[in-house]
């Protein structure tokens, strides 16, 4: 077996491989770029060699730092993991051609497979079936009208070399095709360095199934069973299980069949997964191979007990498949979300920021957690904003979807992440959603859900509870001498004490009075939502008005009684409710965490508007960190609201910023080709 290997990856398939090799007694080198120096990935590698700036291209997808790296650590193999150099034939020949292993298929099965239209006129070839569309040669905009009128629409736009959701575009008639084909081109050209496309039959409520495949590179082939990968935003996967929920023995045989087809037409070597399309009838067609290790693959691990990463080290050594253990079943079910550092209100955009407070489930709470951050550590715009992996298993048995599911759902409320954004709320609305728990999904779940899916729950009483629990605590000496106290504090009366603070709908006064009865206090708290941000400014300055003459304030009153722990978990009772949850800091205000959702409650600045911020009426901001790409417009130009005004890359995906409301489009702050931070101010737009 090799002595040594190099990982030429970061963040959780680096720890997830050096986890793997330790086992079986095999050295490990990471590579690691200038925002990497402190990664987990790093600490946990016997060896660790820097190789260069942020930016992928100049460090991880740079082949020469790679082998540099891998010749003075003296590691006899590389481990691509997923992602930057895992699929590039061109890496694997060198590999070859330096004396070093490629752990993974041959380069001649990477760009077969490489070339989503070569793959498709490969798969005919073999037998196995593809959806209908058009993958020559021509790329002309005529030609693309012509195939996509034969196909039908709606067609789908896909990058030859594309992969991860990137380079894609749905296009519903032939009026949006043309503009959907430059935006997807430009996105491929940045992403993978190709602007091809092919354009294939759109299946309205498709599922993406996917086979597991493993292969000797002597032609023979086995499945690791199916996934079901539907649940997806931007075609991008968010949660995945396997085995398959709803297909009937036909079906799932079926798909078996043609995965294992896939793998031998091409000699396959390694792990490799062959994705398909279910149209919920009788059919199943090829999309495409991927000639790596997935993402998802644990689900598959769990439910064979089979460590992947093993197997792939077992057959780049030359040992061939190991002893099959396959089952004809699979044992029970699994499920994987993926933790993004991303904002599902905003587009499910990526967030940039330092995670502050990172608490995640683990084997006690019986989840596998992938992961390769810590807590302290900056998602950047240069890297995938994945934080971490939450997998968990339910063994055979006749309710194993079911059981797996809800303890899914019971890790993703013990999953609490500060300093930006994320999508655990929404993970765990999906986990709790009645129609995904009986297994009717498919890649349209989200848009056919949204409204449940993206519904806020009624927790604003107990998230102000919970927040003035800690604001009580923080500021109360344990004593209670009012000499030293900073709260309200009157003779015979109760403390009181007056919080501003900013709420999704409005800023509102916070008015905490707490007494004491048998040794427990009660807070009595009394909330006025201020109407405007004038009406806060003129209570902060003591303008005395009256607040009924101020807009309309409206004032909810509740008590209730709880107990904060160090940690930050607390507990309260209200209305007789117990509610149980987690509080913490939160870019300076606090983030309440109950019953898998979440609460910011940010204090009020005086001198602000009604979001916090200094930002002029009509302006437009930057959701986050990029590269402006495009102007669609110039300035003195009328818009209508929609209309698309410029468009900003980050995280290898296009982001289209649209105007608010028609108008007069007053001044662009930035051009085309300039680096914008998160909250710059991108253009200023009059209001009609």
């Amino acid at each position: 077996m090799f002595k040594k290997i190099l990982i030429a990856n970061r963040g959780e398939i680096a720890c997830r491989v050096i986890r793997t090799a330790k086992m079986m007694g095999i050295k490990t080198v990471a590579v690691y770029s200038d925002a990497d120096a402190d990664a987990p990935h790093v600490k946990m590698a016997d060896e660790a060699v820097h190789i260069g700036p942020a930016p992928a291209n100049q460090s991880y997808l740079v082949a020469d730092k790679i082998f540099d790296a891998a010749k003075r650590t003296g590691a006899q193999a590389i481990h691509p993991g997923y992602g930057f150099l895992s699929e590039n034939a061109e890496f694997s020949e060198q590999c070859d051609a330096q004396g070093i292993v490629f752990i993974g298929p041959a380069p001649q099965t990477i760009r077969a497979m490489g070339s989503k239209s070569a793959a498709k006129d490969l798969m005919q070839e073999a037998g196995v079936p593809v959806s209908p569309g058009y993958q020559g040669e021509d790329q002309s905009e005529d030609t693309f009208k012509r195939e996509a009128e034969t196909i039908g629409y709606p067609v789908l736009l896909k990058a030859v070399a594309g992969g991860g959701g990137k380079g894609m575009r749905l296009v519903e008639r032939e009026a949006d095709l043309v503009a959907a084909l430059h935006a997807a081109q430009r996105e491929a050209k940045s992403a993978f360095g190709d602007d091809r496309f092919l354009v294939e039959k759109y299946i309205e409520r498709a599922r993406h199934l996917e086979v597991q495949i493993f292969g000797d590179g002597k032609g023979n082939v086995v499945h690791m069973f199916e996934r079901d990968c539907s649940v997806q935003r931007r075609h991008q996967k968010i949660i995945e299980e396997a085995p398959a929920p709803n297909l009937s023995d036909k079906v799932r045989a079926n798909l078996l069949e043609a995965g294992v087809a896939a793998g031998k037409a091409v000699d396959y070597r390694g792990a490799g997964t062959v994705e398909f399309l279910y149209d919920g009838g009788d059919n199943v067609y090829f999309m495409e191979m991927n000639t790596r290790l997935q993402v998802e693959h644990p689900v598959s691990e769990e439910i064979t007990g089979i460590d992947f990463v093993e197997w792939q080290l077992q057959i780049a050594f030359g040992n061939g498949l190991p002893d099959p253990v396959q089952r004809t079943v699979p044992n029970g079910h699994a499920f994987e979300a993926r933790l993004y550092a991303e904002d599902p209100a905003n587009d499910f955009a990526p967030s940039i920021g330092t995670l502050t407070s990172l608490n995640l489930p683990g084997q006690d709470d019986g989840v596998r957690l992938d992961s390769g951050v810590r807590q302290g550590q900056d998602i950047t715009p240069h890297y995938d904003p994945m934080i971490a992996k939450l997998i968990v298993h339910s063994p055979e048995g006749a309710d194993s979807r079911r059981t797996a599911l809800r303890t899914m759902a019971r890790a993703l409320e013990r999953t609490h992440v500060t300093g930006l954004e994320t999508n655990t709320s929404f993970l765990h609305a999906l986990a709790s959603h009645p129609e995904f728990e009986a297994g009717h999904v498919s890649t349209r779940f989200i848009d056919d859900h949204r409204s449940q899916l993206f519904a806020t729950p009624q927790l604003f009483q107990p998230a102000i509870a919970a927040w003035t629990l800690a604001n009580a605590a923080s500021s109360m000496p344990g004593d209670n001498d009012p000499w030293t106290s900073l709260t309200g504090w009157r003779v015979n009366r109760p403390k009181r004490t007056t919080h501003w603070i900013d709420l999704e709908d409005g800023p509102a006064a916070v008015i905490v009075g707490t007494t004491n009865h048998d040794d427990a206090l009660t807070y009595h708290i009394a909330i006025e939502r201020a109407a405007s941000a004038a009406a806060r400014r003129a209570n902060q300055e003591g303008a005395g008005k009256d607040k009924q003459q101020q807009g309309g304030e409206k004032t909810e009153t509740f008590q209730f009684q709880g107990t904060l722990k160090s940690d930050g978990s607390f507990d309260i009772t209200l209305d007789g409710l117990s509610h149980r949850g987690f509080i913490a800091t939160h870019l300076g205000g606090s983030r309440v965490f109950l019953n898998g959702h979440s609460i910011d409650i940010l204090p009020a600045m005086p001198l602000a508007g009604e979001q916090g911020q200094a930002i002029s009426e009509g302006s437009l901001i930057a959701p986050m960190p990029g590269t402006v790409t495009q102007l669609m417009s110039a300035a003195g130009d009328r818009v209508e609201a929609g209309d698309v005004l410029m468009v900003m890359e980050a995280m290898k995906m296009e982001h289209s910023i649209k105007a608010p409301h028609a108008g007069t489009i007053e001044a662009f702050h930035f051009a085309a080709g300039d680096q914008v931070r998160e909250g710059d101010e991108l253009a200023v737009l009059s209001e009609d």
